[in-house]
């Protein structure tokens, strides 16, 4: 994955308008990922969905604990993709009180299919899901890569968490200046 460009994948997402009006002030905005990872130096990390227990209790809350450290040590953004709709990462940042990291969903699982960690988890009823992984990417260039050991679709439990951790991606960036 290291000197790996990112694919240019269009995502689904949903911004805030208020000339939308009504109870649901938003609208459909379409997202490169090259237009959010290609430039500057960003913080990626992907998980395997919204509101399932490691995400929501350990993953994503240690990403927002340590976001200003990360950008103290020179990421210019830090991202959270999933497979899941632009409506479920709205509710699950809403449920969390995320503030800083910003959620991208992959709803199609387009992006993560062409990073090669599309997995399959129909034994527990998700269907196509990301392996858990976290990436620094420079100018849309991969630099750092943390994968989770172990992947795979065969319907096996195993959901490793520690490689991809934020303070990893921590240590890296302050090893690694830009």
């Amino acid at each position: 994955m290291l000197g790996r460009e990112i694919p240019d994948v269009t995502l689904k997402t949903r911004v805030r308008d208020e000339s939308v009006g009504g109870p649901n002030p938003f609208r459909w905005q379409d997202r490169s990922t090259r237009e959010l990872f290609g430039a500057g130096r960003v913080v990626v990390f992907a998980l395997p969905g919204a509101f399932t227990p490691t995400c929501t209790t350990e993953q994503c809350p240690a990403f927002e604990r340590l976001y200003d450290d990360l950008r103290d040590a020179g990421a210019d953004q830090v991202y959270c993709l999933s497979v899941n709709d632009a409506f479920v990462m709205y509710q699950w940042g809403k449920s969390l009180g995320l503030n800083k990291v910003v959620l991208v969903p992959d709803g199609s699982g387009a992006f993560t299919r062409r990073m090669g960690m599309l997995i399959n988890k129909d034994h527990l009823g998700f269907g196509a899901r990301s392996w858990r992984y976290a990436m620094v990417v420079d100018d849309g260039v991969v630099t750092g890569w943390f994968e989770e050991p172990g992947i795979n679709d065969t319907g096996a439990d195993d959901d490793p968490y520690g490689e991809s951790a934020p303070d990893r991606v921590l240590d890296w960036l302050k090893a690694h200046p830009r």
